[in-house]
């Protein structure tokens, strides 16, 4: 790491591009240090923050090896109008050095999360990462930390669930004014079996295709939601579950909409969940004696849980998932991505996450 770890904003020029600051409303010009903003959803806050006039310092981690790649190069376009602080979120000393330490911050907006939600991974970023992020605001007089966090932690039985909630904990007891956004199903998360339905296979549903339901969000909306904490006041010291518009839908209605769009009848396969159930078994007991079948076993975990679960609101009372306490939030619909993605425009990658 450089002494000068603020590089110039990354808009294709050099340190002396003008700034934004004629353009900025009258809620806006806070300067916001984002984490995770080479994810999807971190990406689409970076366009938001900057569209509304914030000034934007994105922490990104270094690739290894010499020179830049493909997608380093391409991260000057997709967080155009910030700045990047290089860095690793996850090491302790990030957080430490003196630049970091003296720099003056507004705000922070994490949408920093575990790759995987293996157990180690969890513990180290969902939780440990965002603590010495915590730390480190307290210490440089930060007054709002805004996080990403998630809806399925309603119902934890899973590590990274439990490492999220313990950093929701934290931050409630801060001091710092907190936004803690819990959004539902993610459009990038509902895209995997577009390419299997276009090849004419079915459509993958667990049971009869209605034992989970969810109200996805679009990146853009989720971003607008999250950006729009920092100067609503409703918004502050809250949990905020948030859904994108419309009714919830199904894994079944997923699948009819997509045959639909593409003008073939409907072709489901059913896949029993016992059948997820039999894998966790089989995983569970090989990892008391392999340690790489004990992750798997909690990547099998994580998929049978959102199989089963809806991303919902959950009404502890009544022990159901509550669509109409479900809020609803921004215009774009999972229908109208997959009619884009359908006819060329192409779904996003999905990565590791394709387990969800």
């Amino acid at each position: 790491m450089t002494t000068d770890m603020f590089s110039s904003p990354v808009s294709g020029s050099d340190s002396s591009t003008p700034r934004p600051e004629a353009q900025r409303g009258p809620n806006s010009g806070q300067r916001v240090l984002l984490l995770g903003s080479t994810g999807t959803i971190g990406m689409a806050t970076v366009k938001a923050l900057v569209g509304r006039g914030h000034e934007v310092v994105c922490v990104v981690r270094p690739r290894q090896g010499p020179g830049s790649s493909p997608s380093e190069t391409a991260l000057s376009e997709r967080l155009a109008g910030a700045t990047i602080l290089w860095g690793n979120a996850a090491e302790e000393g990030f957080w430490k050095q003196a630049d970091l330490a003296h720099a003056r911050f507004d705000a922070v907006i994490s949408c920093m999360a575990s790759r995987m939600g293996s157990p180690q991974d969890a513990w180290q970023v969902d939780h440990q990462a965002h603590v010495w992020a915590l730390q480190a605001a307290q210490a440089a007089g930060v007054k709002h930390f805004v996080q990403l966090s998630a809806i399925c932690v309603q119902k934890p039985l899973l590590a990274f669930q439990h490492a999220k909630l313990a950093f929701e904990k934290a931050l409630i007891a801060s001091g710092l004014t907190y936004s803690i956004v819990r959004p539902t199903a993610f459009f990038k998360s509902l895209s995997g079996q577009l390419d299997r339905v276009k090849k004419g296979k079915p459509f993958l549903i667990f049971g009869d295709g209605q034992l989970t339901a969810c109200k996805p969000i679009s990146d853009d909306d989720l971003a607008d939601f999250l950006v729009g904490c920092l100067h609503d006041a409703s918004r502050h010291n809250q949990i905020l579950p948030i859904g994108g518009p419309g009714p919830a839908i199904t894994p079944l209605a997923q699948g009819e909409q997509l045959f639909a769009l593409l003008g073939k009848p409907p072709r489901f396969k059913r896949v029993p969940v016992g059948l997820l159930d039999v894998i966790v078994g089989v995983l569970s007991w090989t990892g008391q004696l392999i340690p790489a079948a004990a992750e798997k076993a909690e990547l099998a975990r994580i998929g049978r849980y959102y199989a089963t679960e809806s991303m919902l609101v959950w009404d502890a009372q009544a022990q159901r998932y509550d669509a109409q306490a479900t809020p609803s939030h921004g215009s774009q619909t999972l229908f109208d991505a997959y009619a884009r993605w359908l006819q060329g425009e192409g779904a996003p990658d999905r990565g590791e996450h394709a387990v969800f």
